[in-house]
C-alpha cells in the first residue's frame, strides 16, 4: 500500500462524496443537528460542519433560526433548502390537463385543471397547458424563473426524444414533436413520459405500491391503459411502448369504457366526463342495470389484467385513474375474475392517488431526474450551486441543466 499522501483529486472527490453524504441525510428529513448529520454520515464533527459551510455557501443548505420562546443556548439546526428551486408535472388527458408545482423534494404546493376535449386543435390544447402551468404559478406566487423543469404525462405511446407515434384519445396529438414544441413555452428543461408509466411511478412512490417491486397499474378511465414496474424499476420495454394492452383488440380495453359511458340508465343531457361516474353510482346503490353493465366492463378490464399478471406474475395489481375511486364496486368483481385466471393470485388493491396519479407521478418523474443529474457521485460537476440567495428570494435553474426528455 502507498504511504503517499491523497492527491488534489483525491481529496476532490472525497469532499463530493462527503457532501453527497450529507445532502441524503438532509433532504426529507427537516432540519437536523450538527451533530445527527455527524452520526448520519460518519464524518467527525468538524468535517461535518466543514461540508455543512460549503453547502451553506453553494445555497444548497440553510441555518433554521431556533423556535421562538426557546431558552438557552439550542443546538445549530440545518435543512436542505428544497426551494432553491421548482419542478412542474403536466397531467395531459383527453378531456382534462392537469398541472402541479412542487418543490426540489416533490412537496406539491399548487395544482390547477383546464378542461379540452379530444377534438381540440393542437393550438389551443398547447396553450391550454400554457395556462394549467401559469395558473400553478399564480398560486404559488412564483414565476417560470423559479421552475427547473417541466415533466409531463401524455396519453399515447413517447418516444425516448419526447414525438408522440400514435394517440388514439387525442387525434391531433399523433405524429407530434411534443417537446420540441413545449421547450417553445418554457424556457427550462422539458420531460415527456407516457401517462399511464408516470402513473405506476406516482403509485410505488407515494401510493399502495411503495416497498413492492414487482407490480402491475391499471390506468382505468375513459380510456384504459398499464404501466409496469419489474424489479422496482419503471419498465418502457425496448421501443417504449410496454403496457399498451389496449392496442390489442382481444384485450377488450379500447370498448370496455362504454359499457359504463352508455349504460341505458344514464340521462341524455349527462356529459361523457361524468356518465361513467353516474353508472358506477347507481351500482354502488344496487341499481341493477348499473351492475349489469359494471360487470360487463370488469369482464372485459379482466382479460388484459390477468394476461399481464400471467405474463409478469407481479406480487400487486393496483387499481388506478379516474375510476379507481369507485374502488368498492369494481374491486370485487375484478379479484373475482382473477381468481379464476391466474395461476398464483397477486393482491388486488385501490390507488389512492385517484385523478392525481399522472401529475403526481410527473412530478416523481422531474425530481429522480434532478437526482441523478445534480446529487450522484457522477454528476460532473456535483450539483453546482444554484445561486447565491437570500431568505426568500427566488431561485434560478442550475448553470448546467439541458433541455431534453428522459
Amino acid at each position: 500500500m502507498s504511504n503517499l499522501p491523497p492527491s488534489g483529486g483525491d481529496l476532490s472527490r472525497l469532499r463530493q462524496l462527503n457532501s453527497l453524504s450529507t445532502i441524503r441525510a438532509l433532504r426529507g428529513a427537516g432540519s437536523v443537528t450538527l451533530s445527527a448529520l455527524a452520526q448520519q454520515t460518519g464524518l467527525s464533527r468538524p468535517s461535518t460542519k466543514e461540508v455543512v459551510d460549503e453547502l451553506i455557501a453553494q445555497g444548497w443548505v440553510e441555518e433554521v433560526p431556533p423556535s421562538s420562546g426557546t431558552m438557552g443556548r439550542p443546538a445549530r439546526r440545518y435543512r436542505f433548502r428544497t426551494d432553491t428551486g421548482h419542478l412542474i408535472g403536466v397531467d395531459i388527458g383527453a378531456h382534462n390537463i392537469r398541472a402541479a408545482l412542487s418543490d426540489l423534494d416533490g412537496q406539491v404546493l399548487a395544482e390547477t385543471k383546464q378542461p379540452v376535449l379530444p377534438e381540440t386543435p393542437l393550438e389551443e390544447r398547447l396553450a391550454a397547458i400554457e395556462r394549467a402551468v401559469s395558473g400553478c404559478l399564480a398560486l404559488s406566487g412564483k414565476t417560470m424563473a423559479d421552475v427547473w423543469t417541466v415533466a409531463v404525462g401524455t396519453t399515447g405511446i413517447v418516444t425516448p426524444t419526447g414525438h408522440i407515434t400514435y394517440s388514439a384519445a387525442i387525434p391531433s396529438w399523433t405524429g407530434v414533436d411534443l417537446a420540441s414544441r413545449l421547450r417553445e413555452i418554457f424556457p427550462c428543461e422539458v420531460l415527456i413520459e407516457n401517462d399511464s408509466r408516470l402513473a405506476a411511478l406516482a403509485e410505488s412512490r407515494r401510493g399502495v405500491a411503495r416497498g413492492s417491486n414487482d407490480v402491475v397499474f391499471l390506468h382505468v378511465a375513459r380510456r384504459m391503459g398499464a404501466g409496469l414496474i419489474i424489479d422496482g424499476r419503471l419498465h418502457r420495454g425496448f421501443g417504449a411502448a410496454a403496457g399498451e394492452l389496449g392496442m390489442l383488440p382481444q384485450a377488450r380495453w379500447l370498448e370496455a369504457p362504454r359499457h359504463l359511458n352508455e349504460c341505458a340508465l344514464v340521462p341524455k343531457d349527462t356529459s361523457p366526463e361524468d356518465a361513467a361516474g353516474y353508472t358506477l353510482a347507481a351500482a354502488r346503490h344496487g341499481d341493477p342495470v348499473a351492475l349489469e353493465a359494471v360487470s360487463r366492463y370488469v369482464d372485459d378490464l379482466a382479460v388484459g389484467a390477468a394476461a399481464l399478471a400471467l405474463a409478469l406474475d407481479p406480487e400487486l395489481v393496483v387499481l388506478g385513474g379516474g375510476f379507481s375511486r369507485s374502488a368498492d364496486v369494481l374491486l370485487g368483481p375484478l379479484r373475482e375474475r382473477l381468481e379464476r385466471a391466474c395461476m398464483r393470485m397477486p393482491e388486488v388493491l385501490a390507488s389512492t392517488l385517484g385523478d392525481e396519479c399522472v401529475v403526481f407521478g410527473a412530478i416523481d418523474y422531474a425530481v429522480d431526474h434532478l437526482n441523478r443529474q445534480l446529487f450522484t457521485a457522477n454528476a460532473a460537476p456535483l450539483f453546482p450551486p444554484p445561486v447565491h440567495l437570500s431568505p426568500g428570494s427566488s431561485g434560478q435553474a442550475p448553470p448546467t441543466s439541458t433541455r431534453g426528455t428522459g
